[in-house]
């Protein structure tokens, strides 16, 4: 796991998960489509999302086909980040 994916699934695990297994999130778990999160949630993510990794997300780009797992995350964040990839 990178340390990218490593910053999103911590701040998953301590803002939206509290007290579960670690080893039960992995990078590949639905986030959205399962209820984890919602779009408050989303919203929130997105905050944390572009202050921790120096991005910018435009509202249109909230959808699950960027947000729905850990792994779908990183790979956007990657992506409006070069210096990370």
């Amino acid at each position: 796991m990178s340390s990218v994916e490593q910053t999103i699934k911590a701040h998953i695990l301590s803002e939206y998960l509290i007290g579960e297994d670690p080893d039960a999130l992995a990078t590949t778990t639905p986030l959205i489509t399962s209820g984890i999160l919602d779009s408050m949630a989303v919203l929130k993510l997105v905050l944390f999302l572009e202050e921790q990794f120096t991005i910018s997300v435009d509202p249109h780009e909230t959808t699950e086909e960027h947000m729905d797992t850990i792994e779908k995350i990183a790979l956007f964040v990657r992506s409006k980040n070069a210096s990370l990839a």
